[in-house]
């Protein structure tokens, strides 16, 4: 198999990713096609990874350009049976190198989240202009994929509704949580206080929280929002950070155990998105006992039970996002209530990277099978 995707790789691995790639080595002979986070990265001989070029607005398009070159040169030496691409844009170019190379490896695209994200909602506005290429672009990968594999009831509807394609293999993607369960759950913390974690990008609604933000902090003083994270909407984090700061911390990045640790001092997870495939951070949350105050959009509702382990509002309502944060802040009965909930929704979502791997392993097999 060769895995073709868009993110960024540290040569040598952190110890969860090299997990999940080493259960896959076992099942498969792979190879992966992707991007380096840096010019001077190590070395693994499983790995082919682009160099970052100039600047950071520059490297993407370059990627994708040379995308479909290098993978007509992986088909003729490794040979791949299946190409396993992460989203209608690799697949784009993984259809195009199989034709240039004149190979008959079979196409697996992985689904995770609307296509129409990638223009609509993240990065700079510019990339509106791309949608009138882009979105016929993903929809033509979709259709012509030998394969497709989705990741929740959210983008299965996606691919029955607006392609009516009936995806191979339905399983979450592999999230490695290991320092989210390797102790018990703590008690909520006395003080309440919501927790952000997500990149800053127009598909977070940064906007919406913080107008939220400002309804709730007066009606419950000593509430803080702690927001994780970094992107295009930092200066909305700035103007909330300046307007309330005995309310509000930012910190850019967390690693995992200080995600973990950042969850045990708070009482809900907030993610107000528009648009959201299947968000680990709510299983991670899940993980230590805490609850979500989400949006009803993408895959949210396929793992927050509205009323059990989080409340769930409309996208776009500041308002009616400020209501349910107010509401779980300031109620320490409905703050156990959900808690307990949110601990039992946890373990639906949990796969060793040897599951995830045999999920993996037995999709390959049978869509390269004749």
């Amino acid at each position: 198999m060769l895995f073709v995707g868009r993110t960024r790789y540290r040569l040598p691995l952190d110890p969860a990713l090299a997990r999940k790639w080493a259960a896959l080595g076992d099942e498969l002979d792979l190879r992966v096609l992707a991007r380096a986070a840096e010019r001077t990265n190590g070395h693994d001989p499983s790995f082919r990874l682009a160099e970052p070029v100039g600047p950071r607005a520059l490297d993407g398009p370059l990627f994708y350009a040379t995308l479909p070159v290098r993978v007509a040169r992986e088909l003729r030496e490794f040979r791949p049976d299946v190409l396993f691409v992460q989203s209608p844009y690799e697949a784009a170019a993984a259809l195009a190198a199989r034709r240039l190379s004149g190979s008959d490896a079979r196409v697996i695209l992985e689904l995770h989240g609307d296509w129409r994200t990638a223009t609509r909602l993240y990065g700079s506005r510019l990339r509106r202009l791309l949608e009138p290429v882009a979105e016929p672009l993903a929809r033509a990968s979709l259709r012509r994929a030998d394969a497709l594999r989705t990741i929740s009831a959210y983008t299965t509807d996606l691919v029955r509704r607006r392609l009516g394609r009936e995806p191979a293999a339905v399983f979450p993607a592999y999230v490695d949580l290991t320092s989210f369960v390797e102790r018990p759950a703590v008690p909520l913390p006395e003080r309440p206080r919501a927790l952000f974690v997500g990149v800053l990008e127009r598909y977070k609604a940064i906007d919406v929280l913080a107008e939220a933000w400002r309804r709730v902090a007066p009606t419950v003083p000593d509430a803080v929002l702690q927001l994780v994270g970094d992107g295009p909407s930092a200066p909305l984090v700035e103007r909330l950070l300046a307007d309330l700061p005995e309310q509000t911390e930012w910190v850019r990045r967390l690693s995992s155990d200080e995600v973990a640790r950042a969850l045990d001092e708070a009482t809900t997870l907030v993610l107000p998105s528009r648009s959201e495939g299947l968000p680990r951070i709510v299983i991670e949350s899940f993980c230590r006992g805490r609850p979500v105050v989400g949006t009803r959009a993408g895959g949210i509702p396929d793992i927050v039970g509205d009323g059990v382990s989080g409340l769930l509002v409309p996208p776009e309502d500041p308002a009616a996002l400020a209501d349910a944060l107010a509401g779980v802040l300031s109620d320490r009965a409905l703050q156990a209530r959900l808690a307990e909930g949110a601990r039992a929704g946890a373990a639906g979502w949990v796969q060793t990277p040897e599951e995830y791997a045999d999920r993996v392993r037995d999709l390959v097999v049978r869509v390269a099978s004749p």
